[in-house]
């Protein structure tokens, strides 16, 4: 699809969202909106809703979001928060791109278990912290949209033997709350895939799924943070000027993203042909896993040619196709 094309259809949807009240897609709202703690209300209803306990904000902690430069492809924040028993906890809601994703979200909690510590302080200082990942690009092959991880130890011996603290060691662990079991000390991992959304919206985090996705929100919502995110986060109240940036983000996401995926096709059929040609030879399995190979490869090297020719930046390709700057600058 031509750029034009691309930005005709956006400019479509813009007037539907004008009649529609539809409202700006979060990866912009955290970026521009939501790291202002006046709007804080709309981050403590997703966290509210994930973690299945009242949240609320005492603090937005210095984060990648707080630069503006338009270079910056991060967005990510921080925040310190009180559950409703009023243990504190650090939230780190981050939109994770794609290249060196899973890396990219241990070094965050990492970083905020890190920061937590000044000189002689004591390990009991820190907070538990949570990683919210919203993902806007496909990742793996599961049938969830939604997925909760924890670091659980298992018995080596016995796989249903899972660690356990008694009442002492408990209070060692945490005064703030009783702490049974380390899951309940590590960090812990939300992964959003808004791609695999398709639900109709009817519980809470279904319709957070929906506002993610589609920017919809429903007139009637009690779902914590989307209340607040009807007045927040409404097209039609945004300054001329910010709408026109916004415009022209949804536009580049969108252009980024059928370079990608046509590539991305193209490639595959490459592939899986050449695969099956080797599989003759060498053996349909081995064939195709390197057919698969090989059309990856070439399915990043044209959405990066695409990409260079439509004016990306070579930083942009890099991020967008995990290709280096070399690759990218020797096609």
């Amino acid at each position: 699809m031509a750029v034009q094309e691309i930005v005709s259809k956006f400019a479509e949807k813009s007037t539907v969202m004008a009649s529609n009240n539809d409202y700006i897609r979060f990866d912009w709202a955290i970026k521009r909106i939501l790291r202002d703690k006046a709007n804080k209300g709309v981050l403590e209803g997703l966290m509210t809703v994930l973690l299945g306990n009242r949240i609320t904000i005492l603090e937005i902690l210095e984060s990648e979001s707080n630069r503006d430069s338009k270079e910056d492809k991060s967005n990510r924040v921080d925040v310190k928060a009180k559950t409703e028993q009023g243990e504190i906890i650090l939230v780190e809601v981050q939109l994770a791109r794609e290249r060196h994703f899973m890396q990219r979200i241990l070094f965050g909690t990492s970083k905020a278990v890190i920061e937590q510590m000044r000189i002689a302080q004591d390990y009991d200082q820190i907070k538990k912290v949570y990683s919210i990942n919203v993902l806007y690009f496909d990742l793996g092959s599961g049938d969830d949209y939604c997925y909760h991880g924890k670091t659980i130890f298992t018995g080596f011996n016995d796989k249903k033997s899972v660690l356990q603290f008694n009442s002492r060691e408990s209070e060692i662990v945490s005064e703030q709350a009783s702490v049974v079991s380390p899951d309940e000390a590590f960090p812990e991992y939300f992964l959003l895939r808004v791609n695999q959304f398709n639900e109709v919206a009817k519980t809470p985090i279904e319709e957070w799924m929906a506002y993610l996705k589609d920017g919809i929100i429903k007139a009637d919502t009690d779902t914590p943070g989307l209340q607040e995110a009807k007045e927040k986060l409404d097209y039609m109240r945004m300054s001329r000027e910010d709408r026109r940036a916004y415009e022209e983000y949804m536009v580049s996401v969108h252009a980024a993203q059928d370079v990608w995926d046509t590539a991305k096709e193209d490639g595959y059929r490459e592939g899986r042909a050449e695969g099956m040609a080797q599989g003759m030879a060498q053996g349909m399995a081995q064939g195709m896993a390197q057919g698969m190979a090989q059309g990856e490869a070439k399915s990043k090297a044209e959405a990066a040619r695409k990409m260079k020719a439509k004016g990306f930046t070579v930083e942009d390709i890099v991020d967008i196709t995990g290709l280096t700057a070399e690759e990218i600058e020797a096609l």
